[in-house]
């Protein structure tokens, strides 16, 4: 699956799970989605944001594709591996779809309080170029390459 994070002035979008979506509702997460077969991590980021945010690719920069990232997450009884991606706003008028119910622009550090996706915060820290080490939620690490 793919974790997109969108910066604008130093904040990044964060999305709000509907109770609607498959997986983690009501916790706090990046624009995300499932590789689908025959697509690559890149082609998948920009369809995401395009679904999700309504983001047009004249309206996003590539900042850094990370290293994938794999985690436990006991809660759901899945092992993910998640590919990290930073963009530049350049002008996007944000519209959620159903999967979320709201969105905020936070800075980095305000990631904390608030009750987020399994490593939420190590995927955008490996999307900021700040490591790619990663423990699942049983706190043990996993590979991440």
């Amino acid at each position: 699956m793919v974790t997109c994070f969108l910066r604008r002035g130093g904040r990044v979008l964060v999305l709000k799970r509907s109770q609607r979506v498959g997986t983690h509702r009501g916790l706090w997460a990046g624009v995300s989605g499932y590789i689908e077969r025959g697509e690559q991590p890149r082609e998948t980021a920009f369809k995401e944001l395009q679904e999700e945010v309504c983001a047009r690719i004249g309206q996003l920069r590539l900042v850094r594709e990370a290293p994938p990232l794999t985690f436990e997450d006991p809660p759901s009884g899945k092992v993910w591996t998640v590919h990290p991606f930073l963009f530049d706003d350049l002008g996007v008028d944000v519209h959620t779809d159903w999967e979320h119910t709201e969105h905020r622009w936070v800075r980095p550090e305000e990631l904390g309080p608030l009750e987020t996706v399994p490593c939420l915060k190590e995927a955008l820290a490996a999307a900021l170029g700040e490591g790619t080490t990663v423990r699942g939620t049983n706190g043990k690490t996993k590979g991440a390459p």
